[in-house]
């Protein structure tokens, strides 16, 4: 397929200034950064959404830790460089260019780009979008299981259908449950109400999926929840953002208090590095329209570097 890239992504920006993938076929790196800006809507006043501006937002934040900047400099919060030294080669694929009178075929050719990327042996790190852009992003994975997938979330995201749409945002971890390479799923952050009704939550746990809310992650610790998390299969993880408290990242379209700390989902990131190979990432549901001083793309940007610095101290990168 042609690279999705259309315009030079963020106003000219890439993340952290890295150099354009340029040929997909020919991927040659170990970190590939995706945009897929736009999913599948509850009615076409969605189609471009308060979050499909989110990939421009994070690489133009992202500016300010990257090559010629920072990224060589000391992060006391990895106790290092970022890349630890190592030769990680980390590119920028662009955006998923999308047709707003052919959705699905939006989400095929976004589940192609990422089966690119993965083919490759690159990292998938994707930018959403609302929370129904993982969907295809998971399909991408296709052969690479099985696989445990980790979601932070304020929300189950367990509704079969809503309005007749079966892969909005109400329901990529419904989905991800029904693709035979996820094998296992921990939802992490859960609170408040959302779509979910008691059915939902019962078809979740029949699923085997477990289900751990943030109130019991600020009472247990980071190192409880690890211990709870299977160790047997790669992780792909999901990190919708309305999953951290809205004091830590409130350019969220459905904030819900009492959320995750900052520091607990970078430490869920590090500790997931640390105990067994990472296969993606995707953060979603970043409304830059909602932000507050761009603070919410800094806490995104942010947890995207500890991933990256975390799989480098592990090995998995350079």
């Amino acid at each position: 397929m042609p690279n999705p890239l259309t315009t030079p992504p963020g106003g000219g920006q890439t993340f952290l200034n890295a150099p354009l993938a340029g040929d997909m076929a020919n991927l040659n790196a170990d970190v590939a950064i995706l945009g897929i800006p736009y999913g599948v809507p509850y009615g076409m006043a969605g189609v471009a959404g308060p979050c499909s501006t989110a990939p421009t937002a994070l690489r133009a934040q992202s500016q300010r830790f990257g090559y010629g900047r920072f990224i060589e400099h000391y992060d006391f919060d990895l106790d290092g460089p970022l890349l630890d030294g190592r030769a990680v080669r980390i590119v920028d694929c662009g955006d998923m260019a999308a047709d707003p009178l052919d959705i699905p075929g939006n989400s095929a050719q976004a589940t192609a780009a990422t089966r690119q990327i993965v083919a490759s042996g690159a990292l998938p790190i994707m930018l959403g979008g609302d929370d129904s852009v993982p969907i295809p992003f998971f399909r991408g994975f296709e052969g690479h299981g099985p696989l445990t997938l980790v979601q932070v979330d304020a929300h189950l995201d367990f509704r079969d259908e809503l309005d007749g749409v079966r892969e909005g945002f109400s329901s990529p971890i419904r989905r991800a449950s029904e693709m035979p390479w996820i094998d296992k799923v921990v939802q992490v952050g859960l609170r408040g109400v959302g779509s979910a009704r008691p059915s939902d939550v019962q078809d979740a746990r029949n699923n085997g999926n477990l289900l751990v809310t943030a109130a019991e992650v600020s009472q247990q610790g980071v190192e409880w929840l690890l211990g709870r998390i299977p160790t047997e299969h790669p992780y792909l993880v999901t990190i919708d953002l309305d999953g951290l408290d809205p004091a830590v990242a409130p350019g969220v379209t459905g904030p819900a208090p009492a959320g995750l700390s900052y520091e607990e989902v970078a430490g869920l990131l590090a500790g997931l590095a640390a105990r067994g190979k990472v296969a993606g990432l995707d953060v979603v549901e970043y409304a830059p329209g909602m932000d507050v001083n761009g603070h919410t793309a800094l806490v995104a940007t942010r947890l995207i570097l500890t991933l990256i610095g975390a799989l480098c101290r592990s090995g998995q990168l350079g």
